[in-house]
């Protein structure tokens, strides 16, 4: 990878054979795991404008209609985060002539209180071209990072690094987008409802033969009916020409009209609850793994076909360009004396050329073979096809794909492996058809079976299950203390902890429509395998695996324990109090907030980092001064926290481990953190 300094550009061209589609990552680490932007792209013109609103790109309008701008959402990385923007430079109309990309701040927070702020270009095969390193901000709200632009028939990488006081509003007035002063919410209208609602909902067109289908011999379904078409159009996104200032916690509103189904679901017209409503994709008779692998497969390819945002969303990252996408499955390929059958396979046609990538899929906790997958890329790499694909319920970290396979340096073509998890897939269409929204009612119908499907028991796609088997003996020598510090066994449950840390984030920002994201508290050049024995040297030790999420939205950062020894698992955030406020009339107004907040939910006082009194939320609603140290010390904030016992199992069952950390978030984030909007905004922004 070539490392440029600021105002240097490079040919990309120069730097890969194959540079028609690339992304972008901009990353950022932060000592107090708060810090944390959101990015922005601007497809400009000749005279550096753009050329109407829908040129410009960031958390509420995320993807362009040609597929050649997508923002692809933030990944955890080994120190911190990583936000990726997948651009295909193929697509791009031919008056753009330059992409920026930038990334903004709100509440008062500056780019100089982040560190390592760095922007790449990596080709579509993920192989790094450029990278850029910004080591001059400070007081900015608002950084562009580089941009591309067009040189004759090729394009060429800028490192720009220009900040701006004045935040997304400077930025965006710069290339003649108008700016919103107000900051009320903005409220979809009733003319933008109804215009929603005259979309018709029209049946996806059948496969081609040979493309992959979804829907079992064995089952007969129907288009959805009038009233679900109309119940999903009436949640559409209300549409809008303007962008809004330095706003957070708002919608802002585009040009686009976007249909997303409603989150409560209307009365059931059923008898009683024994009658089952009609499934697109049933899965009661799914028996065998066999059975549930060929039928998940299908399920999933077929609708990504079917419905182009679910399919562009989960390809751009792995650098398909935006085109006519075809699946199959079951595609026999010659292989030495016996043909192989890949479960399925992804075919995307843009200006005459094809992106193939072959994929192999587990289900039901079953794992990946590392043979298999070596096989599928050697047939890759034969054919001239670009990628292998791997999906199942196991997660990958930083990146990296959950199988060891050989890449042969001697070929000079490159094929790319990629790795996707089910819960990835649930997140990533519950994002569609609850928060973003898609073209029409039948694309949200039709995700709206997906997510069905992917949530049923019998269908084996339900995530990360299982801590491994070094799980059982790790948590025995802890419970005995006759475990080792350097037992390489609790490293594997390290990362497995890990893991199951990121799947909680997928489903709860699927369910938020909001970026959560693991904290990681470490410099861009700490090694992943070195942070991990730190920590099962600590596990060890006291028995205990930590984490710390944040969740967009909230200032704060909620923190989860799970003590192996005690079975319990902890879930706390600390809130700083405001500054210059009365003691009693700080605690009186946090109480307040928590008025629906769990009866047992600890508070607990900080004087000066040092822990005060504490009590249970029942025992200080009526005496709120009991939270006040004795000696008149003002608090600096409350640390509120819940306890819950969690499972003994693997997570196999409902009392298992996993599922008591996923139900302990789930009901510390409802609970509590949702409720302390009005706190936060006084006490300011952490760190």
């Amino acid at each position: 990878m070539q490392e440029i300094s600021k105002g240097a550009n490079v040919s990309l061209t120069a730097l890969s054979e194959d540079a028609g589609a690339v992304v972008v990552s901009l990353g950022w680490t932060s000592a107090t795991g708060a810090g944390d932007a959101d990015v922005s792209v601007l497809l400009l013109d000749e005279n550096g404008k753009i050329r109407s609103e829908n040129d410009f790109y960031f958390y509420n309008h995320p993807a362009a209609a040609d597929g050649s701008v997508q923002l692809l959402g933030k990944t955890p990385t080994s120190n911190g985060d990583e936000d990726r923007i997948s651009v295909d430079l193929t697509a791009v109309p031919e008056d753009v002539a330059r992409i920026v990309v930038a990334a903004s701040q709100y509440g008062g927070a500056r780019f100089g209180d982040l560190d390592d702020l760095r922007m790449t270009v990596s080709d579509r095969t993920g192989e790094p071209l450029v990278g850029y390193s910004i080591e001059d901000a400070g007081v900015e709200t608002a950084f562009i990072f580089g941009e591309l632009y067009r040189r004759g028939e090729e394009w060429k990488f800028r490192a720009v690094g220009q900040g701006y006081e004045t935040g997304l509003t400077g930025l965006a007035t710069d290339f003649g987008i108008e700016v919103l002063e107000d900051t009320e919410p903005a409220a979809a209208t009733a003319e933008s409802t109804a215009e929603s609602t005259a979309e018709t909902a029209a049946v996806p067109a059948p496969p081609e033969e040979g493309e992959a289908t979804a829907v079992p011999a064995e089952a007969t379904a129907t288009a959805p009916e009038a009233p679900a078409a109309e119940a999903a159009a009436s949640e559409a996104a209300a549409a809008s020409a303007t962008v809004p200032a330095q706003t957070r916690g708002r919608a802002p509103r585009t040009t686009r009209k976007k249909v997303t189904l409603p989150k409560v679901a209307k009365k059931s017209l059923a008898e009683n609850e024994s009658w089952r409503t009609a499934r697109l994709f049933p899965v009661p008779s799914l028996k065998s793994d066999k059975e549930r692998e060929v039928r998940a497969t299908s399920v999933l390819l077929s609708v990504m076909a079917q419905v182009p945002e679910l399919g562009r969303r989960l390809t751009a990252g792995f650098g398909a360009p935006a085109g006519r996408m075809q699946t199959f499955t079951e595609v026999p390929l010659p292989h030495g004396d016996t043909p192989k059958r890949p479960d399925g396979v992804i075919r995307v046609e843009r200006a005459g050329k094809l992106w193939t990538a072959l994929v192999e899929t587990k289900t039901h906790g079953n794992p990946l073979k590392d043979e298999q997958v070596q096989q599928y890329m050697d047939i890759a790499a034969r054919r001239g096809y670009e990628a292998v694909i791997t999906l199942s319920n196991d997660v990958a970290l930083d990146g990296s794909p959950v199988v060891d396979v050989k890449i042969d340096g001697r070929r000079k073509h490159k094929v790319s492996l990629w790795h996707l998890s089910w819960a990835e897939v649930a997140h990533q269409a519950q994002m569609l058809i609850r928060h973003e929204g898609v073209g029409n009612a039948a694309h949200a119908w039709l995700l709206q079976e997906l997510l069905e499907y992917l949530q049923h028991e019998n269908s084996g796609c339900h995530g990360f299950q299982n801590m491994g088997p070094a799980w059982v003996p790790v948590r025995k020598g802890i419970e005995d203390e006759t475990i080792s510090p350097d037992d390489e066994r609790a490293v594997d449950v390290v990362e497995s902890w890990e893991r199951l840390i990121r799947q909680v984030c997928l489903r709860l920002g699927g369910e938020l429509g909001q970026k959560a994201l693991p904290v990681q508290r470490t410099r861009r050049d700490s090694d992943p395998r070195t942070r991990r024995a730190l920590a099962a040297a600590a596990l060890c030790a006291d028995g205990k695996l930590s984490a710390e999420l944040r969740i967009d939205g909230t200032s704060s950062v909620m923190a989860v324990t799970a003590d192996l020894r005690t079975g319990k698992v902890r879930t706390s955030v600390d809130i700083p109090a405001p500054e210059g406020s009365y003691p009693l009339a700080t605690t009186k107004r946090l109480l307040r907030a928590l008025a629906e907040a769990p009866a047992d939910l600890h508070v607990q006082s900080l004087v000066e980092g040092e822990n005060g009194p504490r009590g249970t939320l029942e025992r200080l609603r009526p005496e709120p001064g009991d939270l006040l140290p004795k000696d008149g010390a003002a608090p600096t904030g409350f640390r509120l926290s819940l306890i819950k016992g969690m499972g003994n199992t693997r997570g196999n069952t409902e009392s298992g481990f996993i599922r008591g950390v996923d139900a302990a978030v789930d009901r510390f984030y409802h609970g509590v953190v949702a409720h302390l909007g009005a706190v936060e905004a006084r006490g300011g922004r952490r760190g």
